[in-house]
């Protein structure tokens, strides 16, 4: 990914496309032209995403915040799994009708974003699929939208960050929504209201952080057969990359070590609740400790790497668990850096975290002030970002 120059043309930010069954359909990548005057040129753009996103390496949905850089890209032979949103006055403008007829003749998949303000070209509305409304637009009166585009399109739902929006949305019709449905409030409760299952994956992250020998982390493994079942398909999955079959827990757990071991118990609480609702937010946990690991790969300091993996993993443990972390980090041990960061944000991992949501919420200024503040250049946090989703598409 070094051989891509446009990396430090561009700061990037990217978010989930949510379907009624709160799966992740798409990813929102938002480009921000660090030079709105002289943007990148698309075809460099395509080329660097490409990595991550090949032919058959999942769907994207374009959103490019600079209308020179998205009219090169309209004109550009697009990868049919690259969909490309398009601003309301843009669609409406005659001047881009020959290229959008020429996607959508293609195959290409567009988004109109936001409402026109006057009707569209006829020979426009049928290029796009979807329409996406964003909350602060969204109308309550029950009235027709204005413009060209109706109802008639289904629409994509923006600016959802709770559960109760992602709900509302799918309650007004939505077929999709965009954004992070992370943002609900955990109230301390005096007790913990984890499943079984997780409360067995927390035991056996203590057992692994005091070291205990390898028969007794076996033990536990054999009186868990889903957790046991879990652990050998992801170590005989590609992303591990072994060249062998493993098929004992022992030789499992034994070949992990306990550092790496600790990194999948932790994915596993994060990802082992049964609620359909929490699907967004374990999502978010995934790459959320994958970019925070990415951020300080050039260090060459596993440890670190391994804290803010774990940083990043546990940052939304509150919601999935419903309980302040001040509660649940009792219970689960973490470094103190880690907890430094959960609990009182502050630590030498805190601007990390930082960095990461101004990612999420796609803010230039933000991604520019945090990245500032732990001297990171624009295009080593693209690397990472991009290097990030790539490696949870693997996990996937």
């Amino acid at each position: 990914m070094n051989e891509f120059p446009v990396l430090g043309q561009v700061a990037l930010g990217y978010s989930p496309m949510i379907d009624r069954h709160r799966a992740v359909t798409a990813v929102r990548l938002t480009v921000f032209p660090n030079k709105p005057d002289a943007p990148p040129r698309a075809g460099d753009l395509l080329a660097a995403l490409g990595s991550t996103w090949p032919a058959d390496g999942g769907r994207v949905s374009l959103n490019i915040v600079g209308e020179s850089l998205l009219q090169d890209l309209l004109q550009t032979e697009l990868p049919l799994n690259m969909m490309v949103e398009v601003p309301a006055f843009m669609a409406g403008d005659i001047a881009h009708t020959e290229a959008l007829q020429a996607l959508h003749a293609r195959g290409n998949t567009l988004l109109i974003k936001g409402r026109p303000l006057a009707p569209l070209p006829r020979e426009v509305l049928p290029c796009f699929a979807y329409s996406i409304i964003d909350l602060s637009d969204e109308r309550r009166d029950g009235q027709p939208a204005p413009g060209g585009v109706s109802r008639t399109i289904p629409h994509v739902q923006g600016e959802v960050r709770t559960l109760g929006q992602m709900t509302d949305a799918f309650s007004r019709g939505a077929i999709a929504v965009l954004g992070w449905p992370i943002e609900d409030a955990v109230v301390a409760s005096g007790k913990s209201s984890a499943q079984p299952d997780l409360q067995a994956i927390v035991e056996l992250i203590n057992r692994v952080d005091r070291q205990e020998p390898v028969e007794r982390l076996e033990a536990v493994m054999k009186n868990d057969p889903t957790m046991a079942f879990k652990l050998m398909r992801y170590i005989n999955s590609p992303a591990f990359g072994l060249s062998v079959e493993i098929t004992s827990f022992r030789h499992a757990i034994m070949l992990l070590g306990y550092q790496r071991l600790k990194r999948w118990l932790a994915l596993l609480l994060a990802s082992a609740s049964r609620d359909p609702n929490m699907r967004p937010v374990i999502y978010a946990a995934v790459r959320r400790g994958l970019l925070m690991e990415e951020l300080v790969r050039e260090t060459g300091d596993p440890e670190r790497r391994g804290e803010l993996f774990i940083c990043g993993v546990f940052s939304l443990l509150d919601r999935m668990m419903k309980q302040p972390f001040s509660e649940l980090l009792r219970t689960i041990p973490v470094p103190e850096a880690v907890r430094a960061a959960l609990v009182d944000d502050d630590g030498p991992h805190y601007p990390y975290l930082e960095l990461v949501r101004a990612v999420e919420s796609a803010s230039v200024y933000d991604i520019r002030a945090a990245s500032d503040n732990i001297l990171l250049a624009v295009a080593e946090v693209n690397r990472a970002v991009l290097r990030a989703l790539a490696a949870a598409r693997q996990l996937d």
